[in-house]
């Protein structure tokens, strides 16, 4: 046996549960799988086929449904079940519950009642893609799924440039070349980063390289299974005047000002707000030497 039934305190106990490879679960995990009251599951399938894995049985213990779509008659029907002295296992998918899996209501509802909420660590495909990606781990920045729209995806990626963070995204597979993408024109194209699949399981994949190359490497190609892709810090690069103009000249003889701006911040690495500056200042004066003296267009 793998596990032990023990007595487990009225609470909310957040499980996590493996994001690959079935005997990545802890042993405290499968304690608390054998002893809690209920166990509530974003897909039950999956929570019972890990639970006869590890020959943890239900023995007449209720397993629900506990979802991104589960309403509020669900979280208070949890709460009820831990108020009256009863414990709730609370398992994702794979992985851990809350890191971009449900959890957040019902953990927050809980402690409202001045109830435990209790975390049983483990598993998490973040940690797990920061450790094999090869990129600074002493700051980073989990951003979870981006929009799907391209403008609101474009519209955050701008918004994390500036940020001295590594950045770990979650995308699905038919997604990842657009985020690649949009991520090469936005956060700079030779910033380094990582796309990481199928991690802890049999085809488990580490594409490494910048952005430019890893959108080259992904355009037109089919993928399939979880992935996590990282990008390496940002951060302004000390430039002279000079080449931030000449990257701006070259860029605005295809691209409006507003446009060619965001690219050349993003290159370089540098605020969007210096560079638009300089592109409009860049502009101004070439609409004044387009000018004749008399005022007229030359």
């Amino acid at each position: 046996m793998n596990h032990l039934k023990v007595a487990l305190p009225p609470g909310l106990y957040l499980v996590a549960t493996p994001i690959g490879t079935a005997r990545d679960i802890t042993l405290r995990a499968l304690d608390t799988l054998a002893s809690c009251t209920m166990i509530a599951a974003e897909d039950t399938r999956t929570a019972r086929k890990l639970m006869d894995i590890h020959g943890v049985p239900l023995d007449g213990r209720r397993l629900v449904a506990f979802h991104d779509h589960s309403g509020p008659a669900a979280v208070a029907g949890l709460v009820k079940v831990i108020a009256e002295g009863g414990s709730v296992a609370c398992v994702s998918e794979a992985g851990s519950p809350l890191i971009a899996d449900p959890g957040f209501e019902l953990a927050r509802a809980v402690r409202a009642e001045g109830l435990p909420v209790i975390a049983v660590p483990g598993p998490s495909a973040v940690v797990t893609a920061l450790s094999v990606a090869d990129l600074a781990t002493d700051r980073f920045a989990f951003c979870g799924f981006l929009p799907a729209a391209r403008a609101a995806r474009t519209a955050a990626l701008a918004e994390l440039r500036d940020i001295p963070f590594t950045l770990v995204f979650y995308e699905s597979p038919k997604r990842v070349h657009g985020l690649l993408t949009d991520a090469r024109d936005i956060l700079g194209q030779e910033r380094q980063a990582r796309v990481c699949r199928e991690l802890t399981k049999k085809f488990e994949e580490v594409s490494a390289g910048t952005l430019a190359e890893l959108a080259r490497e992904f355009d037109g190609r089919s993928v399939k299974g979880e992935i996590v892709v990282l990008v390496g810090r940002g951060g302004a690069d000390t430039l002279d005047e000079d080449d931030i103009e000449q990257a701006l000249l070259q860029a605005m003889q295809t691209m409006r000002v507003k446009d060619a701006a965001t690219a050349v911040a993003g290159a370089l690495g540098l605020p969007r707000r210096q560079v638009y500056q300089t592109a409009l200042d860049l502009k101004r004066t070439a609409d004044d030497d387009a000018t004749s003296d008399d005022g007229t267009a030359t």
